[in-house]
């Protein structure tokens, strides 16, 4: 299993959550796809930390790009920033802006290693002769 975070995502994470269940569970790139056509400004926040998941587990932990699939997929709340806005009679009121952490775990079949293969082959054809 492969992860990517994304942390500090400016946006909130109940609005985040709810576009995260959208591909819960599926393919990487039957995800990609309803995300691509979801008009949510968190899709695109989404959209990316599954990339850097497949990108890593491609590149860094030898899976085929195919049979990835969405393992789990979970939206934390971050940080907040406390402000105030100005209101009628000299108030202010405050408010906070809302981040969140989303973090992708990811799980396929592994390629098989080229020198493992290489290796595996001479062994069958000396056993054969």
């Amino acid at each position: 299993m492969v992860r990517a975070v994304a942390k500090g995502v400016h946006m909130s994470p109940r609005k985040t959550g709810v576009v995260a269940s959208l591909v819960r569970g599926r393919t990487v790139e039957e995800a990609l796809t309803i995300l691509e056509h979801t008009p949510r400004r968190s899709a695109d926040a989404v959209a990316r930390v599954i990339k850097s998941a497949k990108a890593n587990a491609e590149h860094n932990h030898n899976f085929k790009p195919d049979t990835l699939r969405i393992v789990e997929i979970m939206v934390t709340p971050g940080p907040r920033l406390k402000r105030f806005r100005p209101a009628s009679h000299g108030r202010a009121l405050p408010f906070e802006r809302k981040s969140s952490h989303i973090s992708v775990t990811v799980d396929g079949e592994q390629r098989v290693a080229k020198k493992a293969a290489a290796a595996a082959k001479p062994k069958a054809e000396k056993e054969t002769k």
